[in-house]
């Protein structure tokens, strides 16, 4: 992890320490940069262009200290959470959903037996049967159609904070935008961030 250039007395070592220190920054700097143009490469031609020298440059530069790795792993862990548990809310819903039609379907198969011997009524129940089977799996549908749009709008508010954490911590290419295509750049140089974290650096 970066800890700034060393902190010793003043002398001409030290002065050696601190060039050997920005040498070694440099040197980063450069495979940092190097990486990054190599993973703009394996992107379609429209997106290679919304990436230039210039910014992936900055980015490289960003990455030197360490903290903008540590901010986007810790967005990655915290939206991994968030979406397991929204997952789960959605499951959690559709089981119930699918419980309540067992008991409802159960109801029906007793009101069923009750009409049996009694041919007259048993027109008028299998229709309030198919009525009431119908009105219950539109409700289902209604509601896990509200909570999808719960979700969406959620993850949507997420990425806004994403965008505006990382605006506000200084990475290039970051700032708050709806814009489809400008999301799929920045979640390129999230996707970026979190493999240059996995590498070894050079020594």
């Amino acid at each position: 992890m970066y800890s700034g250039p060393p902190d010793v007395s003043p002398s001409g070592s030290a002065d050696r320490l601190d060039l050997a220190w920005k040498e070694q920054q440099q040197k980063r700097h450069y495979f940092y940069l190097r990486e990054l143009q190599s993973m703009a490469r394996e992107l379609p031609g429209k997106y290679q262009q919304r990436l230039p020298y210039d910014l992936l440059c900055s980015l490289a530069n960003a990455l030197l200290d360490g903290t903008v790795f540590e901010i986007v792993n810790s967005l990655k862990e915290v939206q991994q959470l968030e979406e397991r548990n929204l997952f789960n809310q959605r499951i959690r819903l559709v089981n119930e959903g699918r419980a309540k039609k067992q008991e409802m379907l159960k109801k029906h198969k007793e009101e069923l037996q009750k009409c049996q011997g009694r041919q007259h009524n048993l027109a008028y129940v299998n229709a309030h049967i198919k009525r009431d089977l119908l009105t219950f799996e539109k409700r289902c549908e209604d509601e896990v159609r509200r909570r999808d749009m719960k979700i969406i709008l959620e993850l949507d508010q997420k990425v806004m904070d994403q965008q505006v954490m990382l605006e506000k911590a200084g990475v290039p290419g970051f700032y708050v935008t709806n814009n489809p295509q400008e999301i799929r750049i920045q979640m390129y140089l999230l996707e970026y961030i979190v493999r240059l974290s996995q590498l070894d650096l050079p020594s």
